[in-house]
């Protein structure tokens, strides 16, 4: 009887040890993503930063706004663009035109380090003067430091 007790501690002792982590393996509780704070103003300055790479008349400060797998559905290319060099060829001929955006209506929703801004906005070209008139949605993702586009769609608006 004594040993069978014995036994029943030990195999208590060893079952307990295996129900709780080690001290340096993370808990489910510690695994838990810190979610980034941020207002609507604070999304809303991220599209202010992008059209402002768009001044810059430089494809690589547009890209820098990407994340590394993200998409661009643009406005004005029926090709889908994925990686960066794909990215840089679009806004290369884009930024020909010396585009600058304006956001006519949005709605921001903000979940934990992601964000999406949707409505529409109108691009007017300098070197034509002419303007077009598109829906948006950009989708951000909070990267530990910074804001970055996972994913833009712009398509010219329908109607004239």
């Amino acid at each position: 009887m004594k040993n069978t007790t014995a036994l029943s501690v030990v195999l208590l002792v060893a079952l307990a040890g295996c129900a709780t982590p080690p001290s340096d393996t993370p808990t489910s509780a510690s695994r838990t993503e810190a979610c980034k704070a941020a207002s609507e103003q604070d999304i809303a300055a991220l599209f202010d930063r992008w059209n402002a790479s768009l001044q810059t008349g430089d494809p690589d400060k547009v890209v820098a706004n990407y994340a590394q797998r993200s998409i661009l559905l643009p406005t004005l290319s029926n090709k889908l663009r994925f990686s960066a060099a794909e990215k840089e060829d679009y806004f290369h001929h884009f930024l020909a035109d010396k585009p600058s955006g304006r956001i006519n209506a949005r709605m921001i929703e903000i979940g934990c380090n992601t964000a999406l801004d949707a409505g529409i906005y109108t691009f007017t070209f300098a070197s034509t003067g002419s303007q077009v008139v598109a829906r948006y949605t950009y989708t951000y993702k909070w990267d530990g430091r910074q804001w970055l586009i996972t994913s833009h769609h712009s398509s010219a608006m329908p109607e004239k």
